[in-house]
């Protein structure tokens, strides 16, 4: 068994309140969990209007699988026009750790 994580560090846009910044990080992860089945949550800088990280986990029974929904996860968060993604982190866990 593997467990993959990924950390996603982003620059919001146009934001100046922190609900706005709730409606552009809810939709992003309501559209990972939904395309992809994983654990994902808002993680950080919880009371930064114009910044959040994304926290993302997978569990698989090959390395392979964990990293490639990880690959794919990180593309979708990336191609998404408000946002900039200032830095991104992985780990990868087997069942033998």
């Amino acid at each position: 068994m593997f467990t993959g994580t990924l950390c996603v560090d982003l620059r919001l846009g146009d934001v100046h309140t922190l609900k706005q910044k709730r409606s552009v990080v809810r939709p992003i992860v309501a559209e990972v969990q939904r395309r992809f089945g994983v654990s994902v949550a808002e993680t950080g800088h919880l009371d930064l209007y114009r910044r959040a990280e994304i926290g993302v986990a997978v569990v698989s029974g090959n390395s392979a699988q964990c990293r490639d929904v990880l690959d794919a996860v990180e593309r979708l968060i990336a191609e998404r026009p408000e946002i900039e993604v200032l830095q991104t982190r992985r780990q990868l866990f087997s069942a033998e750790d």
